[in-house]
């Protein structure tokens, strides 16, 4: 096993040192379980947020600011979790965020007031940023080390733990209040990482080989720094992430709205566009690795934004639900992989700090999403909002295609 015995000196306290010896199959079961923890936890907070409305008797518009806690906290604290997992290894931090989170899920039960339901979300918004730059950053460490495109596995997980969370939570949405229900996840949460995160503090992230003027073993070595061709090229696969995850949160927030307003289809049949998108992502991730063996990184993103540009168009233009519906699956199989490969490139060019970066230019397109439809739709109409989904998606075969060149010059 070459493959093992290279993780295994990869490590520090390698043969002969301290560190127990790396299973890399228990490594990436372990942060698989952290991205579907991480997507379990916060899609269990989304479906609580019309009870917790009503419970802190926020207005439409006095909501729409609370919520933009959790994407100020989780924006703030990307920027910082680079350098913390440089200083304390990614394993770590990913722990520490994980409890954090789980901790952070059970607060805004807690508010009465639109101001106090912003506040605890900018806590919980820190924790859910930091978990995921951590767990991206450790993800593509051990990516790099196994040297198979298994990244979109990973979100694959993220994924299917958000449909898990989003169906608990509209089983026990009748009969548990918002307090009791988030307050279960909280032990859930704490549960998983106290079985799982073990696994990650006992195993260091593999690392690679130390260039040769590194200085020696117990000296501080400088602080990693992007060129400026890595911060250009990092920043190009970040444009890639936005143009996605604004695909992402439009349709999470709009794409109901669409075909029962649009369409006049039934509120049940409208409520499952979301999820069918999201089953279609979900497939198309657990398919990503063998995709990304076939056809390589390059024709992943642009055939995945191609597709997912005529599945919008078709969704947000067709004239029946069920069209629309198609659409909305060939959407969601396009993007599946466009962020997890785009952040994974990123990782792979500048570490921590590259995942980093990308992730808060990504996460800044979910947030940019749902709003710039609501505007779009105001001035023009929904459909014709929606279309930005599918102009975005191009952009990010398009840029697939230039980063390729960017990459390697």
């Amino acid at each position: 096993m070459p493959q093992l015995n290279k993780l295994r000196t990869a490590l520090p306290g390698g043969p002969g040192g301290n560190t127990a010896p790396l299973s890399p199959a228990r490594l990436r079961t372990a942060l698989t379980v952290f991205f579907a923890l991480d997507g379990f936890l916060f899609a269990g907070w989304v479906v609580r947020i019309p009870a917790i409305k009503h419970q802190t008797g926020a207005s439409a518009s006095t909501l729409g600011l609370a919520l933009l806690g959790v994407s100020a906290g989780a924006v703030i604290t990307m920027t910082l979790t680079g350098r913390l997992c440089h200083r304390f290894g990614s394993h770590a931090v990913t722990v520490v965020c994980g409890v954090l989170l789980s901790l952070g899920i059970a607060l805004p039960a807690q508010t009465h007031s639109a101001l106090a339901l912003g506040l605890v979300l900018l806590v919980f918004g820190a924790a859910y940023g930091g978990m995921n730059v951590a767990m991206n950053s450790a993800a593509v460490d051990l990516v790099a080390a196994l040297r198979r495109p298994v990244m979109p596995s990973f979100h694959a997980a993220f994924s299917l733990g958000g449909m898990i969370g989003a169906g608990l939570g509209g089983l026990v949405a009748g009969g548990l209040s918002p307090a009791a229900h988030l307050f279960f996840l909280t032990g859930i949460g704490l549960v998983v990482t106290a079985l799982v995160g073990p696994e990650l503090l006992r195993h260091p992230a593999p690392k690679a080989p130390e260039p040769a003027d590194a200085p020696p073993a117990g000296q501080p070595r400088p602080a990693q720094r992007m060129s400026g061709r890595a911060r250009k090229v990092v920043l190009l696969f970040g444009v890639i992430a936005l143009c996605t995850a604004y695909g992402e949160g439009a349709l999470a927030d709009w794409g109901a709205l669409h075909l029962e307003q649009d369409l006049h289809a039934r509120p049940g049949v409208a409520a499952a566009g979301y999820s069918l998108f999201a089953l279609a992502m979900t497939a198309g991730r657990l398919s990503g690795t063998a995709l990304l063996e076939r056809l390589g990184q390059t024709r992943t993103l642009v055939a995945g934004g191609a597709t997912a540009a005529a599945g919008m168009l078709l969704g947000s233009l067709a004239p029946t639900t069920w069209l629309a519906l198609l659409g909305f699956a060939v959407t969601g199989l396009g993007l599946a992989n466009i962020f997890p490969v785009a952040v994974g490139r990123a990782g792979e060019l500048a570490g921590p700090g590259g995942v980093a970066a990308a992730s808060t230019l990504g996460y800044g397109g979910m947030l940019l999403g749902p709003p710039a439809i609501g505007f779009l739709a105001d001035w023009f109409s929904l459909p014709a909002a929606l279309t930005t989904v599918a102009v975005l998606a191009g952009a990010a075969a398009a840029l697939g295609y230039v980063a390729r060149k960017a990459a390697h010059s």
